[in-house]
């Protein structure tokens, strides 16, 4: 009786074990993060007069943002912490920035170098992009879903938010999930606590 116990016993922890080992290795395997949908196609040029387009950040993950250089509230604290993060994945060749401008008739590649110069970016993969407003603008608001806007009644001209959107290696945008199971979708670029978020899940794709 003993024995018929004992292979009962074996028998249940053998089949519990192989069914709990794929869902612990699962939870390790792939990050918990929710995919929102995928970048569409771009072409813009950057601050050094190349042409770049998504199929460059193909194979990297990207933060990408639309901002001016003009801007007079938010801009200069989104790209500060934008170089936070830079500086955090230092000669990291799999992380990628796009830093969109809302106001390319301004914006014009030399102005955007030393903007860029002026911020100390150094990632060669951070790309400043200017290019056709109507092109900007359908890719901010269709593309990412992220207002962006003339306003010629707000200091600066332009409306726009502070959020960074997170692209992986397929080009698909991807946000971590809330404590309800809800995506998140983007990053306050304007509140440290978003970017430690965002730094957090950088690493977690980049595994």
């Amino acid at each position: 009786m003993k024995n018929y116990s004992y292979i009962g016993i074996s028998f249940i922890i053998l089949i519990f074990g192989i069914w709990a080992v794929p869902k612990i290795v699962g939870n390790f395997s792939e990050p918990n993060m929710a995919t929102i949908g995928q970048v569409p196609a771009f072409s813009f040029t950057n601050q050094d007069g190349e042409t770049i387009t998504n199929s460059d950040y193909h194979g990297k993950i990207y933060i990408a943002e639309f901002f001016f250089t003009t801007c007079p509230s938010i801009c200069p604290i989104m790209n500060r912490n934008m170089v936070k993060i830079q500086n955090e994945f230092y000669g990291n060749p799999n992380l990628g920035i796009a830093s969109f401008t809302i106001n390319p008739e301004y914006d014009t590649p030399e102005v955007l170098k030393e903007y860029a110069i002026s911020y100390k970016v150094t990632n060669p993969n951070w790309h400043m992009l200017t290019g056709e407003k109507e092109n900007i603008y359908q890719l901010a608001n269709e593309g990412f879903n992220l207002y962006v806007g003339e306003a010629p009644d707000v200091e600066g001209g332009f409306e726009h938010s502070g959020f960074f959107a997170l692209i992986d290696q397929q080009g698909n945008i991807r946000s971590r999930l809330d404590e309800h199971g809800n995506p998140l979708i983007y990053y306050d670029g304007l509140e440290q606590e978003g970017i430690q978020m965002l730094i957090e899940d950088i690493r977690k794709l980049l595994k």
